[in-house]
């Protein structure tokens, strides 16, 4: 079963690879106007299309007052659950400013990523986002919490463990702070088990 229909341009000779299907919805990045995630969610979601952004909540700390608010875990992005027939609809949406394509393809995003992303919003604050790049380290496992069973490599730095965990589809890493009893590197658990 093919993944998406692919397109032949006569003049390059190059398959260009779509994942839009007619029937079965699949997660889709999109870019949006700086600070508008918020508002192309809302107006998506009234015209009946699936639509999420990852949140992180910040507190600033004024003389008088604490302030609570949450903003993107990644700027200028959004996922929506779309068919091929919501395309056109996503890309009149006011502040769309068009789909993250690779080389000009239009990958799907795995539902297994857009469950990661809700899962390490929902459990740890301090997440820092960075262009994807090739990092050296130890290969981990997770063991305990929400994100128990994700895979990633460790990179010490001024002596904390950071969890990269790679999301290939979208171009990033996140970056997080793990405690290191809930790590355990991969290569002992296959020596061991």
């Amino acid at each position: 079963m093919p993944l998406g229909s692919r397109i032949m341009n006569t003049h390059a000779h190059i398959d260009i690879v779509n994942h839009l299907d007619t029937s079965e919805k699949k997660w889709f990045a999109i870019y949006t106007k700086y600070k508008c995630e918020k508002y192309v969610v809302d107006k998506l979601t009234k015209k009946n299309i699936e639509a999420y952004i990852p949140l992180v909540s910040k507190t600033k700390r004024y003389v008088r007052k604490t302030k609570h608010y949450k903003v993107p875990l990644i700027n200028c992005y959004a996922f929506v659950k779309i068919t091929k027939d919501q395309y056109v609809k996503v890309l009149e949406s006011e502040y769309v400013m068009g789909f993250i394509k690779q080389r000009k393809n239009l990958i799907s995003i795995p539902n297994h990523e857009i469950s990661l992303l809700r899962r390490i919003v929902g459990e740890i604050d301090e997440i820092e986002m960075t262009p994807l790049a090739f990092n050296e380290g130890a290969a981990v496992e997770i063991i305990a919490g929400n994100l128990t069973g994700v895979k990633g490599k460790l990179v010490k730095k001024q002596g904390k463990n950071e969890f990269v965990v790679e999301l290939h589809t979208i171009g990033y890493q996140l970056q997080m702070i793990i405690d290191k009893s809930m790590l355990r590197p991969l290569n002992m658990a296959i020596a061991t088990g």
